[in-house]
């Protein structure tokens, strides 16, 4: 008998709205997730504190668990320390670096994870992956999906607003991710999911068209979805490949080149998407979103986060080695210094400095 569809891996509960985190016991009662109440909360030792004497008297049966940072031994520290508890499932709740380490450590010990994000700073909070600093610098590791999402829309205004910028940077990347996709298939003749493509490429376009300004409910709400969208994409494809290309390739190189200067993460990929539609000469879709991230307030030229052109020049020259086997537009054109310099005056030229 032919197969007639095919699963997707996705969380049993994504609940996104303001005051989501008041109902966290009733998501966490659920008998797909924890029928005991027995669980493992990951949290950071700021603002985890508060959040931890908000919820302990609706989680009585919670283990609290602070996290030191967001490398691979804290990572490896936290999967230690929970498992001999007996727990029927991990919550992170915070930011990125927590929830990573959550991630981590729930694959480790073998519970479902359940990510309760605090800030929209980028797609990691419901995709197969954990990013981990380790001695080599940052590593990305394979994890299961978190079985449950729960975005507090009240908890993403109370966190300083540069963290929705970079969610925001990150969304609209998928616009050029998923181009670079569709580029290596025509030139390459690489695999592409159409369906891997579809959800994050409309993500990135629902922030992209969306009208609301950076505190309004309805675009957290779009912001929140795309972000979980395309941490799902990625397990469809069961690569990455649905939300980072170019865009993140610059991101990556930006780090490694400049770590004392480099600023957020959606920040560079939000650039560097911008940059890359220019060169693949979508111009008129360039130059929209440089308006939607100037809007934003997000950085549109290099200048704007502090580089001069050479340095932006020798961050996109170095971006290719960033992930050796993966075809975007950049090793596509192949560009020379020079190359690069030219094209980047004519962007900034057309998007405006």
């Amino acid at each position: 008998m032919p197969v007639l569809t095919r699963l997707i891996p996705a969380p049993v509960v994504v609940d996104i709205r303001a005051g989501a985190l008041a109902d966290l016991a009733g998501v966490l009662a659920d008998q797909r997730i924890s029928g005991s109440g027995k669980l493992a909360v990951a949290i950071s030792g700021g603002s985890g504190r508060a959040l931890r004497e908000r919820l302990s008297d609706s989680l009585p049966g919670a283990s609290w668990f602070e996290v030191g940072g967001g490398t691979l031994n804290d990572a490896v520290k936290l999967a230690e320390d929970m498992k001999s508890g007996r727990y029927d499932a991990v919550v992170g709740l915070g930011g990125g670096k927590i929830i990573d380490c959550a991630k981590f450590a729930a694959a480790r010990i073998g519970l479902p994870l359940v990510a309760v994000a605090t800030n929209l700073s980028h797609d990691g909070l419901c995709s197969p992956v954990a990013t981990l600093d380790n001695d080599s610098g940052r590593g990305s590791y394979g994890v299961p999906n978190p079985i449950a999402v729960v975005i507090d829309l009240d908890i993403i205004r109370e966190a300083p607003v540069r963290f929705v910028r970079s969610g925001i940077g990150d969304a609209l990347s998928n616009i050029s991710a998923v181009a670079d996709w569709e580029l290596a298939h025509r030139v390459n003749g690489e695999d592409i999911d159409g369906l891997a493509a579809a959800m994050a490429r409309q993500a990135g376009e629902a922030v992209l068209r969306h009208p609301g300004a950076i505190g309004d409910d309805s675009f957290l709400q779009v912001l929140a979805e795309g972000l979980v969208l395309t941490g799902i994409s990625m397990s469809v494809a069961g690569d990455s490949r649905p939300a980072s290309g170019a865009c993140h390739e610059i991101n990556h190189a930006f780090d490694l080149l400049f770590p004392k200067r480099a600023a957020s993460h959606g920040e560079q990929c939000g650039l560097g998407a911008a940059f890359a539609m220019h060169l693949r000469g979508a111009r008129q879709e360039s130059v929209r979103m440089a308006g939607t991230l100037r809007r934003h307030g997000l950085p549109v030229t290099a200048q704007d986060i502090g580089f001069s052109v050479e340095e932006f020049v020798s961050v996109v020259e170095f971006a290719p080695r960033t992930r050796p086997g993966r075809f975007t537009v950049l090793e596509h054109l192949n560009l020379s210094a020079d190359g690069i310099r030219d094209a980047y005056a004519d962007y900034v030229s057309a998007v405006g400095a």
